[in-house]
């Protein structure tokens, strides 16, 4: 009987072939399904920025807003208001600093588009009370000059909402 080590074991004739050892993979299983998964998602993100014509949202055009059929009333009461000529959408309804302005822009695009997406909005549809109150600042924004003497002393007190009178002014006939 031929001598060796302990724990090593010798094939025997009689046995079956030692299993091959499995190749060791670099990644797992859970790697390939999380890159499917991320491909997928980055498929789908930029049909969907494709087809939503995303880039347009970047822009200062008003026809960006009626890529959306829910804004076409919107847009044909804006040509008829007497801010149609000084101001577009974004002068109205975005905070005028550059970071207020980009985060409004990103939270009305994901909240618009999941409504729109699955039809979870009113008709006509409604401003919500942040974009309401966004609005109400880039009135005293714009016009602060005239307005000053008419604001609250203490910055939050109640006062009224510049539509509350002027309710043709952004869109006529609403």
């Amino acid at each position: 009987m031929p001598a060796h080590d302990a724990g090593t074991e010798l094939p025997s004739s009689d046995s079956q072939p030692a299993p091959t050892e499995k190749r060791s993979s670099r990644f797992g299983n859970g790697a390939i399904v999380f890159a499917v998964f991320l491909g997928i998602l980055s498929g789908l993100g930029t049909f969907t920025f494709g087809y939503g014509k995303g880039a347009s949202y970047l822009s200062n055009n008003p026809q960006s807003c009626v890529n959306c059929h829910a804004m076409q009333d919107h847009m044909d009461s804006w040509q008829q208001s007497s801010h149609h000529h000084v101001a577009v959408c974004n002068d109205c309804h975005l905070p005028h600093d550059f970071v207020g302005k980009w985060v409004t822009k990103a939270d009305n695009g994901f909240f618009h588009s999941l409504a729109f997406t699955f039809g979870g909005y009113k008709d006509p549809i409604q401003i919500k009370p942040r974009n309401r109150r966004v609005t109400q600042g880039t009135c005293i924004s714009c016009h602060g000059d005239l307005v000053h003497p008419l604001l609250p002393a203490v910055n939050g007190q109640d006062m009224l909402k510049c539509v509350h009178c002027h309710t043709d002014v952004g869109h006529a006939g609403r």
